[in-house]
């Protein structure tokens, strides 16, 4: 998707009235080695103090309210979400889910991903997918060891969440391992009709010219008790193998409901699910994939269209996407015990 283009192409809106909100939010920027550069970060986390701002707002989408910098809240320790963004997203993307989650009694740490995000985009090295569950790693050590925080996690609820491509981010730090074998046979396969590999072969990547020693490896965090994966991608040709070390708590959900489901996110088609039988399912038919980004603006799918983005903010005839938010959001708080 192209949300460079969007976001670039949206100017800063004038926001609304701000509501009052019990959630801080602060940047949360970290050193890298596996990048060589930092990787920018935002967190979020209950809190009653601070000054009220409008976030990760733009002319397409709204945003969110929430207490810059603000201190974190009494109370009991507090579970922590590691979120990750979709293939050319940022941590602005799941901004609503990040900030519904603090108010629920989360800290919530999400990052933009180098070479996968939407300011920082290289589909090449964007596909060395173990980075990406590196960098959520290393959020999470660095979450750990800053003093505002590491005394108030709750380490029995550390949870790996994502959408789309995070949504694999997700699985693999819960332990699921990789086959790339698979997606090469799936792009051969499904080259024009299946969304990724079409955008693969446009950019001149492919799949065979990775290193599959590194794809199909272990990227586990045993820090990792629950995983949440949104519409998750690249799970073609698994086995058992696969998912021998995942022992976390762990929901698969999906977004769309036939012509509506998404090639490349479809764990049921994949047969991906068929592996996971003691995982939650969710399903929320009346959706399509982008319908978990954040609720858009009126004038939003006009700027989309002027500058030939895709459609993010088409959901199905009769759906309402903050109806689709709270399901989504409902069933991670569920998993939680929040």
């Amino acid at each position: 998707m192209k949300l460079a283009v969007t976001l670039t192409f949206a100017a800063m809106a004038p926001t609304l009235g701000l509501a009052d909100t019990p959630v801080g939010m602060m940047d949360f920027t970290y050193e890298a080695a596996h990048h060589g550069k930092p990787v920018a970060a935002a967190i979020w986390y209950p809190s009653t103090e601070g000054p009220l701002t409008r976030a990760a707002e733009n002319a397409v989408f709204y945003g969110v309210d929430v207490r810059q910098d603000g201190p974190l809240a009494d109370g009991a320790d507090f579970p922590v979400v590691m979120l990750s963004h979709g293939l050319g997203g940022n941590w602005r993307s799941l901004a609503w889910l990040a900030t519904d989650l603090a108010e629920q009694g989360a800290i919530v740490v999400a990052v933009n991903h180098p070479n996968s995000s939407t300011f920082d985009f290289d589909m090449a090295k964007g596909l060395n997918h173990w980075t990406r569950a590196r960098d959520m790693s290393r959020a999470l050590d660095k979450l750990m060891d800053d003093t505002r925080f590491s005394g108030r996690i709750d380490r029995s609820r550390i949870m790996a969440a994502g959408f789309s491509y995070g949504g694999w981010t997700a699985l693999s730090m819960g332990g699921v391992t990789g086959n790339l074998a698979g997606e090469v046979e799936e792009c051969e396969m499904r080259r024009e009709t299946s969304s990724h590999c079409a955008d693969l072969l446009d950019a001149g990547v492919s799949f065979a010219e990775l290193d599959a020693e590194m794809w199909d490896a272990s990227y586990k965090d045993a820090r990792i008790t629950h995983v949440a994966a949104m519409d998750p991608a690249l799970h073609h040709g698994f086995t058992a193998d696969n998912v021998a070390d995942l022992s976390a708590d762990t929901m698969l959900l999906s977004l769309g409901d036939g012509e509506n489901r998404l090639v490349a996110t479809d764990f049921d088609a994949s047969g991906f699910i068929h592996l996971l039988p003691e995982a939650e399912v969710v399903r929320i038919p009346s959706a399509y994939h982008f319908s978990l980004l954040p609720l858009c603006k009126p004038a939003g799918p006009a700027i989309l269209k002027e500058g030939s983005d895709d459609p993010v903010c088409t959901d199905p005839e009769g759906a309402n996407r903050a109806d689709i938010h709270a399901q989504a959001r409902d069933a991670i708080i569920a998993q939680l015990g929040l």
